[in-house]
């Protein structure tokens, strides 16, 4: 017998999350591996038709998951959500904007500046990589160590694969976590390469 019903919440470094069926009753488990025919990442809000099965312990999952078909308004908010992802991409010429002035006023060390290429190189590829395993419905790299590698100096190449993946540019927790790493981020590469940092750590 199937069912039908909407995706109450998604944990999506995990690959799960729990359906509430039309008929009531309790959430009902569901992986990522039991969804067929579908594309890109299960949302919250999303519709789906399902039939229940017992798991290994006994408890109720979702099996046999298939998308209904998506509501216009979904599609709507995706496209809202990459063309505000496309302005945000300024951040990266006022970042460069910004470290030619200092580079002006303070003459930092050179090596910074490679720093932040080589940080975001490695975090475009581990994005990429990321995505790929979502595709295979494999291991995820956790959200938390995307968002080490932005607050580390990484933030230029997530916000380059956010826009040109199109990974992680829907979900509005990750992306306001992603901005506070950003601020962050600047705010330390100002105190670092200030004539206050210079006083405590002459060697610069």
């Amino acid at each position: 017998m199937r069912f039908e019903g909407t995706l109450k919440s998604w944990t999506d470094d995990r690959g799960f999350g729990f359906i509430e069926s039309d008929q009531g009753g309790a959430e009902v488990f569901v992986h990522i591996k039991s969804i067929v025919n579908f594309q890109g990442r299960p949302q919250p809000g999303q519709r789906f038709s399902f039939e229940v099965e017992l798991g290994p312990q006994g408890k109720k999952r979702a099996a046999k998951v298939l998308p209904l078909r998506q509501q216009r308004p979904i599609a709507t908010r995706r496209n809202s959500a990459t063309q505000w992802g496309t302005a945000t991409l300024f951040a990266i010429p006022a970042f460069l904007l910004l470290h030619v002035a200092i580079a002006a006023i303070w003459r930092p060390p050179a090596a910074i500046a490679l720093y932040y290429v080589v940080v975001s190189l490695v975090t475009f590829a581990v994005y990429a990589m990321d995505k790929a395993a979502a595709a295979r419905r494999d291991q995820r790299t956790p959200e938390k160590n995307l968002h080490l590698l932005s607050l580390v100096g990484g933030w230029p190449g997530a916000l380059l694969a956010q826009q040109y993946l199109r990974h992680k540019s829907a979900k509005l927790e990750f992306r306001a976590t992603f901005w506070l790493t950003v601020v962050l981020n600047v705010a330390v590469f100002v105190v670092v390469c200030s004539p206050m940092a210079r006083a405590y750590w002459p060697q610069m």
